[in-house]
């Protein structure tokens, strides 16, 4: 088979070095540093660290070799992976983590705004007011500012797209996830020597208490690990697509795992010791990234410098994420809708920017509309950030991972898969143990989150 793609525009990998960053990067993002700490700190600290460490191990590396799998053996895109890969009634797949892809980034270009609005401030005057709280929440109700940074931050993204992942956007990752590592280490040393109370944040952290572990530990770690790694949704299903024959697919799952991991906890040194220290309420949530570092920052000595590298690596680490996120549906876009790259990427950017813009507006002059969530004990009504957050990782990523092994473990076959995986046993063989967590462990996973979301089990 050829190196080449089926996609003519599309190359594979210039070296495994790149795609490592590349795919770290789509790994590493908001999910590891902004939905991660606050995530931990409201689950218990050391026992979600510890179930979300365990989830990794089970889920994400067999998901990820699946995934993977699946894209380079048809390399195409995420659609025509799966047809071509697991059967021809499969397809539905890739157009499933398509729209999970598009509701994730529905505000996760918003969110990424907001990050590029604190580095830029940090590094023109570090000033944030008296109370930063007040000022990170006059900010997001505001109705053009956000906009702006967030429309900047999609026309950035999808004018690199243009030239193909593999090319400009895989010497940029090759750049920034080094720099990304090396600046949430710094900012992790500083915030947990630095900080007052830092110490008794970092015990709560790192030292579990299983008397707080629930079934919504479990599953809000779960989830964590579908968003933060990427699962469930075709990422890599379409960064598969690139690779060449010779990778040691299992290796690079390993890989891309451990980045993902370590950037998550290493962000958690950076938030969690700070936020305990000042005594922060958990349930400030989705702010806790901007209040908490902010306040923090004010307070040390070179803070203003500290802050601006913090949410530089931030920004690397949201703008590496968004460049896998969006060639999910502009490769779908290209070849399925046969709109070619240049028109999918403008299509792409108009709807974008229509939800992107009610997203935004849905934190001030929109604040009233909200979406109802049903469940078992009645009707709840959710803005739209936390109605496509909920229904994406807690109903379409699970049932990606479901639908995605049923289909490798009855479309492909478990044949066809370990010679696809191993390179025809070049990389090992597959094991009872890898079929145990595919037919399994990964589904009981699964169904234990969609109960939990709609209130069956608690």
């Amino acid at each position: 088979m050829s190196n080449e793609p089926k996609n003519s525009g599309q190359a594979v990998w210039g070296s495994k070095f790149g795609y490592l960053m590349v795919a770290a990067g789509a790994a590493i993002g908001l999910g590891n540093i902004w939905k991660f700490p606050y995530l931990a700190y409201r689950g218990g600290g050391g026992v979600f660290l510890v179930v979300y460490i365990a989830v990794i191990a089970l889920l994400a590396k067999p998901m990820v070799e699946i995934e993977t799998t699946i894209g380079r053996k048809a390399r195409a895109d995420a659609v025509t992976a799966y047809e071509e890969s697991c059967g021809k009634k499969t397809g539905w797949i890739g157009w499933m983590g398509n729209i999970a892809t598009i509701m994730i980034c529905a505000y996760y270009f918003v969110v990424g705004g907001w990050v590029l609005k604190y580095g830029f401030h940090f590094l023109l005057s570090g000033d944030f007011g008296a109370d930063p709280w007040q000022y990170f929440n006059n900010f997001i109700a505001k109705p053009v500012e956000p906009l702006i940074w967030t429309f900047g931050l999609l026309i950035f993204t999808l004018v690199f797209l243009l030239f193909g992942i593999t090319n400009i956007v895989e010497k940029m990752a090759k750049f920034m996830m080094p720099a990304l590592f090396c600046l949430l280490i710094f900012c992790s040393f500083y915030a947990v020597f630095s900080a007052e109370g830092a110490v008794e944040g970092l015990k709560y952290y790192v030292l579990p208490d299983f008397s707080k572990f629930s079934i919504k530990v479990f599953a809000d770690a779960v989830t964590q690990v579908l968003f933060s790694v990427g699962i469930g949704w075709s990422l890599f299903v379409t960064l598969g697509a690139n690779l060449p024959e010779g990778d040691n697919l299992r290796k690079s799952a390993v890989m891309v795992d451990i980045m993902d991991t370590l950037a998550a906890v290493i962000a958690g040194f950076v938030v969690i010791p700070a936020a305990f220290g000042a005594g922060v309420d958990v349930d400030k949530g989705p702010s806790l990234l901007f209040g908490v570092m902010t306040d923090i920052f004010a307070r040390l000595p070179g803070g203003r410098a500290i802050g601006s590298f913090f949410f530089i690596a931030v920004a690397f680490a949201v703008i590496s994420s968004l460049f896998s996120f969006v060639e999910i549906s502009a490769r779908i876009f290209e070849v399925k809708l046969g709109w070619g790259r240049k028109k999918a990427m403008i299509i792409y950017g108009i709807g974008m920017a229509i939800l992107n813009a009610f997203v935004s507006l849905g934190w001030g002059p929109m604040s009233g509309f909200k979406l109802p969530w049903v469940d078992v004990t009645g009707v709840a009504w959710y803005g739209l950030h936390d109605w496509f957050d909920c229904f994406s990782g807690y109903i379409l990523l699970p049932l990606g991972c479901i639908v995605t092994c049923w289909a490798i473990w009855k479309g492909m076959g478990w044949k066809k898969y370990e010679e696809a995986l191993t390179n025809g046993g070049k990389f090992g063989h597959l094991s009872l143990w890898d079929k145990i967590e595919i037919v399994v462990i990964i589904p009981a996973f699964m169904i234990v989150v969609l109960l939990n979301v709609f209130g069956v089990i608690a």
